[in-house]
């Protein structure tokens, strides 16, 4: 099959992957949730041989995903997973947790899901980092994040920037605590948090 192929994936990796780097030095799997195209899984994992990265998404994405993962031929991806927040999770756990470019595509009803299955998947210490644009004090950070809200809410009313206080809740009431949050190109950010023993 033709892969499928995200322009974004290509300019946003090598500023991700730094980031990637330090948070999960000592992580051993990964759970990508949302994976898209699987460029991401593809070239994080070849870049961290070290880490188990488990890709998923919908059952509809799975195909591209797993052209990528094939043509990348790496001992570290493991057949990426069927994933809707909304339904059936993994029943391993995980150290750490990552996700690009998914909270504002979902419905902020399966933002509260994915934030409320975190524990049932991760281990105490586990690190998550979600890359994306967000909104602090209901302000957007840049005029461009102003204009892709308004295309978002123009292809779903249930889409949007999410703000970092409602999203910050949500971690902190499933055991995860803010450890950084990164500035990154084009007006995005990783936001890192750990999972604590509550």
């Amino acid at each position: 099959m033709n892969k499928p192929h995200s322009p974004a994936c290509e300019r946003n990796r090598d500023p991700i992957l730094a980031v990637l780097r330090e948070h999960f030095a000592g992580a051993r799997r990964v759970l990508e949730i949302g994976s898209g195209t699987g460029q991401h899984a593809a070239y994080f994992a070849s870049h961290l041989p070290q880490l188990i990265w488990q890709a998923s998404d919908r059952e509809e994405n799975l195909p591209g995903i797993r052209a990528w993962l094939h043509e990348a031929d790496l001992s570290n991806t493991p057949t990426a997973l069927p994933l809707d927040v909304s339904g059936p999770w993994p029943d391993d756990r995980f150290d750490a947790v990552f996700s690009a470019n998914t909270l504002h595509i979902m419905a902020w009803s399966e933002v509260q899901q994915l934030f409320a299955r975190l524990p049932h998947v991760t281990e105490i210490g586990a690190t998550l980092i979600i890359y994306g644009p967000f909104n602090e004090g209901g302000r957007y950070s840049s005029e461009s994040n102003a204009a892709f809200d308004r295309s978002l809410r123009a292809r779903g009313s249930h889409m949007g920037i999410r703000d970092t206080e409602a999203v910050d809740a949500l971690a902190t009431h499933a055991g995860f605590i803010l450890v950084e949050d990164v500035a990154m190109p084009a007006n995005n950010r990783c936001r890192v948090w750990r999972r604590h023993d509550v």
